[in-house]
């Protein structure tokens, strides 16, 4: 008998193409993306003569000075510090206020429920920056201006209703049963939760935080109009500001040293949380 042949199927070139555009497309994205902090790295190690000069060129070495020079005479250190100390205050906020709220609302039945998702749900649609004028207004008559507590007050506030919204999901997809045994086992409500709820919503309450601290970290509008004291101005206040001194200065090394050390927290956050925060967002995308 002759030996059968492999018929080997014929190629499908549409898909081909398709992609080999795809992957095009996915490289000259990550071109735009990449490049300009790639830039932005190599210029915070230039001299200002070699930025004037050319500011594609490499660096002829590494002026670490100008690292220096942010943290001094730009007193980036101070705004960093402001930032930090509202992010951590805001995320307890947020967390405090979220999580028992979403508890109740994805585990619950009760009368009114439903008005209360609608609610939290409306607060989607309203930016912070359409609030800012009444918001300004009334911080302003209970003399909360100038103050990095309430404005973390206003940044977890601000933010309540998308971490309700989040949360939620991941509260429903969990089973009754593991309530249900806990309170045979004697535990109440918020031993249930911060014990058997909270540690098995723990991908949401992640992708949550990892959200937060982007939004928090860069929040420029309502910073700029609650702050006006130098002393206790956020990182993206204290930018622009030295980017507006820098328009009459020489000084380029340490603005671009300065964006580079504002920028070291959200990639370091995010390399850090990368595979939780894509396994709770594909959980509760799921789930929810």
């Amino acid at each position: 008998m002759a030996a059968s042949q492999t018929v080997k199927p014929p190629k499908n070139y549409g898909a081909l193409i398709g992609t080999a555009l795809l992957r095009l497309l996915l490289i000259v994205q990550t071109v735009a993306v990449v490049y300009p902090l790639l830039w932005n790295v190599m210029a915070s190690f230039k001299t200002n003569a070699e930025i004037m000069d050319n500011p594609w060129k490499l660096p002829g070495g590494i002026e670490w000075v100008n690292y220096v020079h942010a943290f001094t005479s730009a007193r980036i250190g101070d705004y960093m510090l402001n930032s930090v100390l509202v992010v951590v205050l805001s995320m307890a906020i947020l967390l405090i206020s979220a999580v028992p709220s979403a508890y109740v609302l994805g585990r619950m039945q009760f009368r009114g429920r439903q008005f209360f998702n609608n609610f939290y749900i409306a607060g989607l649609f309203i930016g912070g920056v359409y609030v800012i004028v009444p918001l300004f207004i009334l911080m302003n008559s209970l003399h909360m201006l100038d103050n990095r507590f309430w404005l973390s007050a206003v940044y977890a506030t601000g933010s309540l209703p998308f971490s309700i919204f989040l949360l939620t999901s991941f509260m429903k997809s969990i089973p009754h049963d593991y309530e249900e045994a806990a309170m045979i086992d004697g535990c109440g409500y918020f031993s249930t939760m911060f014990r058997i709820i909270v540690p098995m919503a723990r991908p949401g309450i992640i992708t949550l935080i990892v959200f937060s601290f982007f939004d928090f970290w860069n929040e420029y509008v309502m910073a700029m109009t609650f702050i006006s004291d130098d002393a206790r101005k956020t990182i993206p206040v204290g930018l622009s500001n030295l980017m507006q001194i820098q328009q009459y200065a020489t000084d380029w090394g340490s603005l671009f040293a300065g964006l580079v050390i504002v920028l070291a927290p959200t990639i370091l956050v995010y390399v850090l949380l990368q595979k939780k925060l894509t396994a709770g967002m594909m959980l509760g995308g799921v789930k929810g």
